[in-house]
């Protein structure tokens, strides 16, 4: 796990930064995940980042994650297995994918955590294929639901780290349609208004200048340089006058994150 200075650590911050962002009565919609690196960001953080935000300034938000609507959260789980999730008490268990999607199409959710091997400048995002998607030099695992996150929840949070095979200029296949693409924008394609409202890093926030749709650097991360972030992709951002720094956690929201929310660091997990 990388760490800024020896106070906190990079995944602390991007708990606190989302936390920020769930508003009171909020309903979330958090995958499954996998392993590793991609189940924190996927899983660990926004789950957590729920918490955070239950126990500070939203008591009503809650989150459909998995096959679990509303799991109770004030449980900290020691491990994610089959079995703790069997036994996990929540509103409901419901294993129907159709359940899910017909919530998505209802616009029944306010927030989603996506990620992705690809995102571009415009926010599209590919986990189908990379390279020719007739001949890929990688098959990924596919749409998912990802494609309906991005046209029907009115606040989708990408988690991602920045690497420049990641933060490509432009997507190798649009999974989820962002911003723009090929020129085009929502509108010109007869899409709804959607697409990615904040990316999270390891190094840095960004969202999407309104006039140009292209992503847009918000906050560097306490420590981190200009440089350090641009020199983690493949194209330059929109950078204003204004760009600031993400807020450090309270010592507050560190006591909850690893001794309430966390303690057994099942969510955010060490390298």
């Amino acid at each position: 796990m990388a760490h800024l200075d020896s106070s906190f650590s990079t995944d602390e911050l991007a708990v606190c930064a989302v936390a920020s962002k769930i508003k009171d009565g909020d309903l979330s919609f958090v995958g499954v995940g996998s392993t590793g690196r991609a189940f924190t960001l996927a899983v660990g953080i926004p789950l957590a980042a729920t918490r955070l935000a239950q126990l500070t300034h939203a008591p009503g938000a809650s989150v459909y994650w998995g096959n679990l609507l509303e799991p109770d959260l004030s449980t900290a789980p020691k491990d994610i297995c089959q079995d703790t999730l069997t036994r996990w008490r929540a509103a409901a268990s419901l294993a129907d994918t159709g359940i899910k999607c017909d919530m998505l199409t209802r616009r029944a959710f306010d927030v989603c955590f996506d990620s992705a091997a690809q995102i571009d400048q415009f926010g599209n995002l590919n986990i189908t294929a990379l390279g020719d998607y007739r001949k890929p030099n990688v098959r990924l695992v596919g749409c998912l639901a990802q494609t309906e996150h991005f046209a029907f929840v009115p606040f989708p949070i990408v988690m991602i780290d920045l690497d420049k095979r990641v933060f490509v200029k432009e997507v190798d296949f649009a999974t989820s349609v962002g911003h723009m693409r090929k020129g085009r924008t929502r509108a010109e394609m007869n899409l709804s208004a959607g697409g990615p409202q904040v990316v999270v890093t390891d190094k840095a926030i960004f969202d999407f200048d309104p006039a140009s749709h292209r992503m847009r650097l918000r906050s560097l991360h306490p420590g981190v340089t200009l440089d350090d972030v641009l020199s983690k992709m493949s194209f330059e951002p929109v950078i204003t006058e204004n760009v600031g720094v993400t807020p450090i956690p309270t010592e507050e929201q560190l006591h909850l994150i690893r001794s309430v929310i966390d303690p057994h660091q099942v969510l955010l997990r060490k390298a």
